[in-house]
C-alpha cells in the first residue's frame, strides 16, 4: 500500500525538532527518524535535523540497522569539526552494538570500531571551537571502555600494529 506523504510547515520545524529529541529520549528512534525525514523534505540542509537523523539512525544499531544510512547523512553535515565528530559517534555506537553480539568476533569488531572512533575524535579535537571539549569527552569514554572491558582486543596478530601508535588513532589498515 502506498500513501502520499503530507508536508509539514516550515514554521513547525522548531517544535518538530523538540519532538525528535523527546522520541529519542523515549527510546523510539524510528519515530524520531520519521520526523527528521519530514523536516528534511521541506528544509533539506537543516543541520539540526541532519544531526538528529544521524543520531536516530545510530540509536538503531543495536536493533541490527547497518551504518550505511548514518554514513549517508554524515556526508551532508557541514564543517570539518562536525564531520569528524559525528563520524566518531557512528564508529563508537557501532562498537557498542558489536559488543551485544555473542562470541569473540563482537569484541574484536568493537575494538576496531572504538579505535576508529578515537581517531575521528582526535581529528575533531584538533579543529574544535574554543570551549568545546565534546570530542575529548567521547575519546575518554572510548578509552574507559578498553579499561573496563578487557575482552575488547584485536586479533593477536593485529595487536602489535595497533600498539605502535600511542595517540589511539588508527595506523594500519587491517
Amino acid at each position: 500500500m502506498f500513501f502520499k506523504l503530507k508536508s509539514i510547515s516550515a514554521e513547525s520545524i522548531p517544535e518538530a525538532l523538540v519532538k525528535v529529541e523527546r522520541y529519542r529520549l523515549l527510546n523510539e528512534p524510528s519515530l524520531a527518524e520519521s520526523i527528521c525525514l519530514d523536516i528534511l523534505a521541506i528544509a533539506p540542509d537543516n543541520q539540526n535535523a541532519l544531526i538528529a537523523l544521524l543520531l536516530a539512525r545510530t540509536d538503531q544499531f543495536h536493533s541490527g540497522l547497518n551504518a550505511k544510512g548514518a554514513h549517508e547523512v554524515l556526508g551532508r553535515i557541514r564543517g570539518e569539526y562536525g564531520k569528524a565528530y559525528y563520524a566518531g559517534i557512528i564508529w563508537e555506537r557501532l562498537g557498542h552494538a558489536s559488543l551485544q553480539k555473542d562470541g569473540r568476533g563482537g569484541a574484536t569488531a568493537a575494538y576496531h570500531a572504538l579505535r576508529e572512533a578515537m581517531g575521528y575524535y582526535e581529528k575533531a579535537e584538533a579543529v574544535s571551537p574554543a570551549g568545546n571539549d565534546d570530542a575529548i569527552l567521547r575519546w575518554n569514554t572510548c578509552a574507559r571502555e578498553f579499561t573496563q572491558r578487557p575482552e575488547i582486543v584485536p586479533e593477536p596478530e593485529e595487536e602489535a600494529q595497533w600498539e605502535r601508535n600511542e595517540s589511539g588513532s588508527r595506523i594500519a589498515d587491517v
